[in-house]
């Protein structure tokens, strides 16, 4: 039985302002005990404010996970709780997309209510968020006094600042080669258009770039769709792994845009299309929008921390779910969906860690296709 109302309270701190910054949230019943759910993670170099609207993002997200209709938020943040109230602007850079981010997931809800209160009230969440901080506070053996005589720290671990802990899961995520739609920069989702000739050159180079890593590689993962699956099949050649299909990892559904350019869908929908460019939450008409994506790419990301625990993974996908899987490691906002560039047959690495830390190590890359 998913819950009707919940109440989620929410806490971030620095220790330097900016400093090793952390958030914490827990999604509460109505009773105010029966706790729901709980988040809390370290991010870095950050400020009070930064760490505080990660805190509300966390709950807001956490509430929508467990089928809440309404969300009343308690924070000891005036400032948080007065801009999503509307009552005092967002002016401060760092702050903009964050409420954009935060207004976008209260959206989902029937109703979200903002009340201040004293720190005092919000001692689940503070505590939660000193754990995140107890963890970025713990930075580079450089910063420390032994640091001449630490030993390394082992292979496959991160940087200390980053908080994270364990052994990641490390993806390797490789965009597929050329297709017809592709030469014309057509919108290519759930359509099925093969390689082209250069596109299956493309897809061996990348391959042979994969194997030449020398990564003991565990799965090669697909999208379902031909173009993928094509380019992980020569990927999986090279590695003697057969590709597994994982049906999240499909491109975005572009609906009734599919196979136009982006004059033609501009053309066809203006404000719709005006609006799709800024907004996650709006979606092509008998489409799929941005959020939605991000919804399944984090229900596949998830699996793949649990199903390959310190293991590497090839992914071989589209745009938008290559996209999506480095705005979530990063933990930056939409723009980053708009501003950047992924080229056929990429290559990325980004690192997820079983506490739910992450790390980019690369992005990009087409020095194969040289």
């Amino acid at each position: 039985m998913t819950p009707g109302r919940v109440i989620v309270e929410a806490d971030g701190g620095s220790r330097g302002n900016p400093g090793p910054a952390g958030f914490g949230a827990v999604v509460l019943a109505p009773d105010k005990t029966t706790v729901l759910a709980e988040r809390f993670e370290a991010i870095g170099i950050a400020t009070n404010n930064v760490a505080e609207y990660r805190g509300l993002l966390a709950g807001l997200a956490a509430a929508a996970e467990i089928g809440a209709d309404e969300v009343d938020v308690r924070m000891d943040s005036k400032l948080v709780v007065e801009q999503m109230s509307g009552r005092w602007q967002v002016k401060h850079p760092d702050m903009i997309d964050l409420a954009e981010q935060a207004r976008r997931l209260a959206n989902r809800f029937a109703r979200v209510t903002y009340t201040w209160i004293p720190r005092a009230q919000n001692a689940h969440a503070d505590r939660l968020a000193n754990r995140a901080m107890d963890a970025a506070e713990d930075g580079p053996l450089e910063d420390k006094d032994s640091a001449d005589s630490a030993p390394a720290a082992p292979a496959n671990t991160a940087p200390g600042w980053t908080g994270a802990l364990g052994e990641p899961t490390r993806l390797l995520l490789v965009r597929h080669g050329q297709t017809e739609l592709s030469v014309d920069r057509r919108y290519s989702g759930r359509g099925n258009p093969a390689l082209t000739e250069l596109g299956r050159s493309q897809a061996d180079r990348a391959a042979k770039r994969v194997a030449g890593k020398g990564l003991d590689v565990a799965a090669v993962l697909s999208s379902p769709l031909d173009r993928a699956l094509a380019t992980a099949s020569a990927v999986g050649v090279g590695l003697g792994i057969d590709p597994t299909v994982v049906d999240g990892l499909t491109e975005t559904d572009f609906g009734d845009w599919e196979g136009l350019t982006f004059s033609e869908a501009a053309e066809r929908d203006p404000e719709l299309h005006r609006r799709w460019l800024t907004d996650t939450s709006v979606h092509p008409p008998m489409g799929e929008s941005f959020e939605e994506v991000r919804g399944r790419i984090e229900t596949v990301r998830d699996h793949l921390v649990t199903e390959y625990p310190g293991r590497t993974v090839v992914v071989v996908s589209h745009v938008t779910p290559i996209k999506t899987l480095l705005q979530i490691a990063l933990g930056v906002g939409s723009s980053l969906l708009y501003r950047l560039h992924l080229d056929l047959a990429s290559l990325s690495i980004v690192e997820f860690y079983p506490d739910g830390g992450a790390s980019v190590r690369l992005v990009n890359d087409t020095s194969h296709l040289d």
